[in-house]
């Protein structure tokens, strides 16, 4: 009988201990399965693959292909395709076995605006820059065709003074010897490499020149409009500061309108574009004293105004 009890007793403490074993196993199994989850590196999204490669960038100037392949936990050709990518919207500049940062003050837009309609954007600056002569003053604000009329202006050594918001077009412009450059103060905006706000706009309105020569983001009967915020206030600037108002515009912003509006359609002054504005807008241009420059088939006048022939 003892034997029986001894041996019940036996039993029942080797079940309690088997018992408390298999719980606490189970529990450790979960705290350990939950640690060995938070240890794993989570695999991220494109987008999130992006944001840590251009973060990876603004801490060294040159990343890895290998590198960044191991820290995501992806192939390296998940990274090289997201560098390619990246490459083609203007983030970074792609080397040899990785990637650099992108140039300063370039954003992807602008990359990719001077990627499209590259020959209507240099014959309207080379266009525009037959319009201006030896000695004289102008105003050049911040644009991809503004900047192809600066390289112009520099390559044909035209003895000019000119001042900009632009970085880009006052490095430009400021390669020629013949040129004198004034760079405005203001709050610099990377995306577009150009300074606004009222700093920019005091400093513009301290200064009378014989010409300005602005671009646009649209061109419809509502008048010329701009999509970024900033340069409405620069152009309205210039436009008063000038004493001719010239707007460098290509066709493909025909009919586009925006939220800022930067001059109604009679107060353009001169369009120089690559092609006749046709519609309701070519409609509420002909009733107005715009004059229209095509600089692809030579000068065309619209309006009470003479277009002067091109030197």
């Amino acid at each position: 009988m003892d034997d029986s009890i001894e041996n019940w007793d036996m039993q029942h403490t080797s079940f309690q201990i088997l018992r408390f074993l298999l719980i606490h196993h189970d529990e450790n199994w979960r705290r350990a399965s939950s640690v060995i989850e938070a240890l794993e590196p989570r695999r991220l999204k494109k987008v999130e693959r992006r944001e840590q490669i251009l973060l990876e960038l603004r801490l060294k100037p040159h990343v890895r292909v290998s590198e960044l392949a191991s820290l995501f936990g992806v192939t390296t050709e998940t990274v090289r395709r997201d560098m390619e990518e990246m490459s083609e919207a203007g983030l970074l500049n792609r080397a040899h076995g990785g990637a650099s940062a992108a140039a300063p003050g370039i954003h992807r837009d602008m990359d990719e605006r001077r990627l499209e309609r590259v020959a209507e954007r240099e014959r309207l600056g080379r266009f525009a820059a037959s319009l201006v002569s030896d000695g004289e003053t102008v105003m050049i604000d911040a644009g991809t065709t503004t900047m192809e009329f600066a390289r112009s202006l520099a390559f044909a050594e035209r003895r000019v003074t000119a001042i900009t918001n632009s970085l880009q077009v006052a490095m430009v412009l400021g390669q020629s010897q013949a040129a004198q450059v004034r760079l405005a103060p203001g709050k610099y905006m990377q995306q577009e490499a150009a300074v606004i706000g009222t700093e920019t706009c005091d400093y513009l309105s301290g200064f009378n020149v014989d010409a300005c020569f602005l671009g646009a983001a649209g061109l419809s009967e509502a008048g010329v409009t701009e999509a970024v915020e900033g340069f409405d206030a620069i152009k309205r600037t210039m436009l008063r500061q000038s004493a001719a108002r010239r707007f460098l515009i290509d066709s493909s912003k025909f009919g586009r309108t925006y939220l800022f509006r930067i001059a109604t359609c009679d107060e353009i002054g001169t369009l120089v574009t690559d092609a006749l504005p046709e519609g309701p807008l070519g409609t509420a241009i002909r009733d107005t004293s715009t004059e229209i420059l095509v600089a692809s088939a030579g000068p065309v006048c619209v309006g009470t105004k003479r277009a002067p022939a091109p030197r």
